[in-house]
């Protein structure tokens, strides 16, 4: 598991100043292996981010243009509805037998209906693997996400396992 003490200065420095440009989490990621070859999964980088008290600029500035795109879809058809507001939920699961090299592993439907599997391998590392290559599950989702890992973990060990 990568983590933020293993960055040197100059990387902890990139970081800031990248996020302070707008990037994401991908592009944290992307940049963090073209200009210092550090591989790193967005499960990690996510975390990074929190440890270092970066602040991720959320997409909320294009809502605007967002907002103006559903006016123009009220003449023309229904106004495109964010997922949480449809009673889009992230639901998890956990299976009765982990994925070889794992501890624990389950299946995961986002808010937007994507689906993917997780799993935490025996070194406690975790890992996102969604059915669409490429899918980002929006911060949202991703808070949902740990928030119904650790209630399904805990109702598991409840079960003795």
């Amino acid at each position: 598991m990568f983590q933020s003490k293993d960055l040197t200065e100059e990387q902890v420095e990139a970081l800031r100043r990248w996020t302070a440009e707008g990037d994401q989490l991908a592009d944290l990621q992307r940049k963090l292996k073209e200009d210092y070859s550090l591989n790193v999964t967005y499960m990690d980088m996510r975390f990074v981010v929190l440890d270092l008290g970066l602040e991720i600029q959320s997409q909320e500035e294009e809502q605007p243009e967002e907002a103006e795109g559903a006016v123009e879809n009220e003449a023309g058809g229904p106004p495109k509805m964010d997922p949480q507001a449809m009673g889009g939920t992230v639901s998890v699961s956990v299976d009765q037998i982990a994925t070889p090299g794992a501890m624990v592993s389950g299946q995961v439907t986002f808010s937007d209906g994507e689906r993917g599997r997780w799993m935490i391998d025996q070194m406690g590392r975790p890992s996102l693997d969604p059915e669409t290559m490429g899918y980002q599950p929006t911060h949202e989702d991703l808070v949902s996400f740990q928030g119904e890992l650790r209630k399904a973990l805990e109702g598991e060990s409840g079960m003795g396992l």
